[in-house]
Formats: structure tokens, C-alpha cells, sequence
């Protein structure tokens, strides 16, 4: 998912964030709420929006779906441009992209 922070906000590119589908499978739709649950802004046509403070739950949440095995990684890893500082806490779940 490309990600990017200012001003100590995560954005997740609102074309990479999972879709909820009514009747969809389990695991996905969890994982759309779990995402939701934390974010301080998830609007439909608009970045997803994480404060600083909830940085260690995404990435443990993160963590979680990507072990599962239900989830392709490109749906469970952050992406940062390659001259992006990851911060610590973010790091076991990110990558620089192209």
C-alpha cells in the first residue's frame, strides 16, 4: 500500500486501501474494519489517515494480516517513495517502491 507521512500522519493512498463488499470474505471485510477502526480519517475518496499515536497498533494489525496468509503482501505492507524516511516502529512492515 503506498504510504507516505507529513507532519507526523501516515497516509495510505486511498486506491490501496481495502474495500469493504457486502457478502465479501471474511478475512478481507475484518481487515477493512480493523484498518477503519483506527484511522483518524478513512474517507471513501480520500487517503486513509493515521495519527503517530496508533502507529504501533497498525503495525502489529499489519503484522497479523500478512501472517495470516489470506492476504497478498502488496495488501498488507506499507510502501514509501525510496527517499522517504521509515520510522522505527513502521519498519517491520515497510519497503521503499520505485
Amino acid at each position: 500500500m503506498r504510504a507516505s507521512i507529513k507532519d507526523e500522519i501516515l497516509f495510505i493512498h486511498r486506491q490501496d486501501v481495502p474495500q469493504y463488499k457486502k457478502g465479501g470474505g471474511t478475512v478481507r471485510n475484518n481487515y477493512f474494519w480493523a484498518l477503519r477502526s483506527i484511522a483518524c480519517k478513512s474517507s471513501l475518496n480520500q487517503d486513509w489517515e493515521y495519527d503517530s499515536d496508533v502507529w504501533i497498533a497498525l503495525c502489529r494489525m499489519l503484522l497479523f494480516f500478512t501472517y495470516s496468509g489470506y492476504l497478498p503482501l502488496s495488501e498488507t505492507q506499507l510502501e514509501f517513495a525510496p527517499d522517504s524516511e521509515i520510522p522505527q516502529v513502521l519498519r517491520p512492515i515497510s519497503t521503499w517502491g520505485d
